[in-house]
């Protein structure tokens, strides 16, 4: 195994570009369990840790631009009102010392269905910023899962950022493990309110394939609100209505059995975390509403 080394990222796009098959290095989370358990032996390995910028974010008026390794502790202290989703499923990754490492283009690279960030990231919605020698280009996330921890990089690119959208209602992550840290998701749920244009999206992780989103839940929602007119008027959600969204999101949901949970009890708990996190970011919508109207 040969270990590559750039120290810009041009250098990195170059070597990549010679080297297709080589397994970009961050964080390491994610590939050093690969290779220390023989799952996995690339004939070479690249280092981006060299590259500071990768590191670094921009927040723009209504965009964050996230580079592919700022670490989810860094996340968690400086981007909560930005991208309070992602920040929360930050806080549910493993222990303080692999948050202190891995980051956000670790788990798109390795587009495992159980990364914890992928609820968020589809809740919030965004791009993935993809570049070669060749060029760059943004990747909508909803079209960046292609299959089990499969994505859409050409073989020559690398993630260089992240773009998403800065939060403009509540957002909310919650997830189900066998035990409270350093756990894989047996299951994982995102919903992000988007009052600007008065939709929901949400994210569903480790029940299907991919990392997927429960749209015909979002769209009975976001009707449901607007018929109501829930959004002016900042009532309660019905509960017959907070049902209904529940039993879309665990149809949504194409799970297996295995040994971390069954698929019926993963698309139980889903149902029951979609059902909480709405309630939850619909009362924290009702009481900053309150609050505009006190002031």
């Amino acid at each position: 195994m040969e270990f590559l080394r750039p120290a810009t990222w041009q250098e990195a796009l170059a070597a990549k570009a010679e080297h297709p098959t080589a397994v970009p290095i961050a964080g390491g989370t994610d590939v050093m369990v690969e290779i220390n358990f023989d799952h996995r032996r690339p004939d070479h390995l690249l280092d981006l840790n060299r590259i500071a910028e990768l590191e670094e974010w921009e927040t723009g008026e209504d965009t964050v631009r996230l580079g592919a390794s700022v670490p989810y502790s860094r996340i968690m202290a400086g981007l909560r009102t930005e991208l309070p989703g992602l920040a929360l499923a930050s806080h549910t990754v493993a222990s303080p010392q692999i948050r202190n490492r891995g980051g956000v283009g670790g788990n798109l690279g390795t587009a495992s269905p159980a990364g914890d960030a992928h609820p968020a990231l589809l809740a919030g919605g965004g791009a993935v910023e993809a570049e070669s020698v060749r060029g760059s280009r943004l990747i909508p996330i909803d079209d960046f899962y292609t299959g089990v921890k499969r994505n859409a990089l050409a073989p020559d690119e690398l993630i260089r950022a992240v773009h998403l959208k800065k939060a403009t209602g509540p957002q909310q992550f919650s997830k189900v493990g066998t035990r409270n840290a350093m756990v894989i998701a047996v299951c994982a749920f995102g919903i992000a309110l988007h009052p600007d244009t008065r939709t929901v999206r949400t994210g569903i992780g480790s029940a299907a394939p991919t990392p997927i989103r429960a749209k015909a839940a979002e769209e009975f929602l976001t009707a449901a609100m607007d018929e109501a007119g829930l959004w002016d008027s900042g009532k309660p959600v019905p509960p017959a209505v907070a049902k209904q969204f529940a039993v879309l999101v665990s149809g949504a949901a194409n799970p297996i059995d295995d040994v971390r949970g069954t698929a019926s009890y993963r698309r139980h708990a889903l149902g029951v975390m979609a059902r909480r996190t709405l309630g939850w970011t619909w009362q924290q919508y009702r009481d900053e509403q309150g609050s505009k109207s006190c002031a």
